[in-house]
């Protein structure tokens, strides 16, 4: 059976594509509400950040070599080390410019590297989807050929039936009339019949 076709609500198509704008403005804001309590051009507030951004990326260039790494943890730490520096930047600094261009540029970033990943996905749906119809038209071609060929074969065990019943009435109707021989229907080509012994019980 073909699965019904649900249609998405606009803001669940819409939702993955905001993510990475939401993301950064989202990080954007409560560095500027750190900044308000405290954090402005705080030197080890500032350390910290330096410090956790830091490892954050080694942590996804670890993540991200050799043959065994983990895209996953890769990009999730990568991400990670690029919000913290966004964080700190936006804590420490005392003006807007700053913080709303390195915002900018780590939306753009985020958008670019996302855009190869919704390439993939779509590429995969797309190639899933042509799958499962060239499946379905082979399993409909098939059932369409064995339709057939069971009802071919009813319509034969059919005719074969109408012809055996023909044929018993024939010869019965035969055996009724006088000078019948059934070694005469043999000899001119008809299936030999079996005897048949029939036995009377007393009764």
């Amino acid at each position: 059976m073909n699965e019904p076709i649900v249609a998405r609500h606009w803001l669940a198509l819409a939702a993955p594509k905001a993510a990475p704008a939401v993301a950064t403005s989202t990080v954007l804001i409560l560095g500027r509400i750190w900044n308000a309590n405290g954090a402005e051009h705080s030197t080890g507030n500032a350390a910290l950040m330096v410090v956790l951004a830091a490892g954050a990326a080694t942590a996804g260039a670890f993540a991200s070599a050799g043959r065994a790494g983990d895209p996953v943890i890769a990009g999730a730490a990568f991400a990670s080390s690029g919000a913290l520096a966004l964080a700190g930047v936006a804590g420490y600094s005392d003006g807007m410019s700053l913080p709303l261009l390195l915002s900018a540029v780590a939306t753009a970033v985020a958008y670019g590297l996302t855009a190869r990943y919704w390439r993939t996905d779509r590429r995969e749906a797309i190639a899933h989807h042509r799958h499962l119809e060239v499946r379905q038209s082979e399993h409909g071609h098939v059932e369409r050929v064995e339709a057939l060929r069971a009802g071919a074969q009813i319509e034969v065990a059919r005719e074969g039936a109408q012809y055996a019943q023909a044929l018993a009435q024939a010869l019965i109707h035969r055996e009724t009339l006088p000078g019948f021989d059934p070694a005469q229907l043999t000899r001119a080509g008809l299936p030999e019949l079996p005897a048949v012994n029939t036995t009377q019980e007393d009764w």
